[in-house]
């Protein structure tokens, strides 16, 4: 998930604008998680198979 969409327990307002301390500390975890962290499984399933789908239209124009 990601913290664009988070609502925080303490303050109540979106984690991506970091009003107390709390928002700040899950937003700064979520995004030293990594590039790919933030996105759904439909998402990494989706650019997996643009990944497979260009590698097989390379391979196909190279023979």
């Amino acid at each position: 998930m990601t913290y664009d969409r988070l609502v925080c327990a303490n303050c109540a307002a979106p984690v991506n604008e970091g009003r107390c301390r709390v928002c700040r500390a899950s937003r700064e975890r979520m995004q030293d998680q990594g590039p790919f962290a933030g996105l759904n499984p439909a998402m990494l399933i989706a650019l997996m198979v643009i990944l497979v789908a260009a590698l097989a239209l390379l391979a196909h124009q190279a023979v």
